[in-house]
């Protein structure tokens, strides 16, 4: 039997219940090719080791793998970051944190080298998408995975981009020190929540934290003060119903100006506070 053509190989992968980006995404991994390439030529065949090996993705796609994790790669914000099952896929909504952040970056009363720090770096998706639209900034990112790590790493070296990356729990890393501006992109989801079955093939202690969701969150919020600079912001993601526990935490935490971002859904999905002047 003969092997498809590119057309046949995505009809065959829709049939099955494949995504159509994703048919496409997994496809254009196969044949090293952008989807533009992909339609103008969907008449030309599959070598024998292409159509296989389209059909393993696609198979493993259809277990709920995520797509990133089969191609290697995610975009965000710009950049183009190795992934692996070693950390969390990035998520276009966490670009809201970002955008927020390089907002305050840019104010007009931000220090000229501003100390900024990411906790729970991950693929280091944030401290690198901050690095690469404000190159004056002295850039930290902390991770307790040493394989999540050692990807951030590769991830900006590959890019060019230096962080100064540390492994530790949260704050402990940087006991003593002060930024003036703080991210993090905890675990925020209630251990026993459904949607984890969804969520499988990614790293659980980068995605639950304790019975409410909000237990690394708490225990970020506790130092934060200690960290910030009179005038620091602490900016962090959570889950879409959190909003108003974040905010109570950043209140009890003595932080001002506390408020909340939407996602691009619509979703409150970041809060922030900053740290008093006085």
């Amino acid at each position: 039997m003969s092997a498809p053509s590119i057309a046949q190989a995505l009809n065959q992968a829709r049939t099955q219940g494949l995504d159509r980006v994703d048919a496409f995404a997994l496809l254009g991994h196969v044949l090293q090719r952008e989807r533009a390439w992909l339609i103008t030529h969907d008449d030309q065949a599959l070598t024998p080791a292409a159509a296989t090996h389209f059909e393993q993705l696609c198979a493993r796609r259809l277990l709920g793998e995520p797509v990133a994790y089969l191609v290697g790669e995610r975009e965000f914000h710009g950049l183009r970051l190795a992934v692996s099952p070693a950390v969390l896929v990035p998520r276009p909504d966490t670009e809201t944190l970002v955008d927020w952040a390089l907002e305050l970056l840019a104010a007009s009363d931000a220090p000229p080298s501003p100390r900024v720090l990411d906790l729970g770096t991950g693929s280091g998706a944030i401290a690198l998408a901050v690095r690469q639209a404000c190159p004056h900034c002295h850039m930290m990112a902390v991770d307790l995975s040493p394989a999540a790590l050692a990807q951030a790493r590769a991830n900006g070296e590959r890019l060019g981009l230096p962080v100064n990356w540390l492994q530790g729990a949260w704050w402990q890393p940087v006991a003593g020190q002060r930024f003036d501006l703080v991210l993090s992109n905890p675990p925020y989801i209630a251990e026993g929540d459904p949607h984890l079955d969804a969520l499988q093939h990614e790293p659980r202690m980068a995605l639950t934290s304790g019975p409410d969701g909000l237990d690394d969150l708490r225990r970020i919020v506790a130092q934060a003060t200690a960290h910030l600079q009179p005038g620091g912001h602490l900016l962090l993601e959570h889950g879409w119903d959190q909003a108003p526990a974040v905010q109570k935490l950043l209140a009890e935490a003595g932080l001002e100006g506390i408020t909340s971002r939407a996602d691009l859904s619509g979703q409150w999905r970041c809060t922030g506070g900053t740290q008093t002047k006085g």
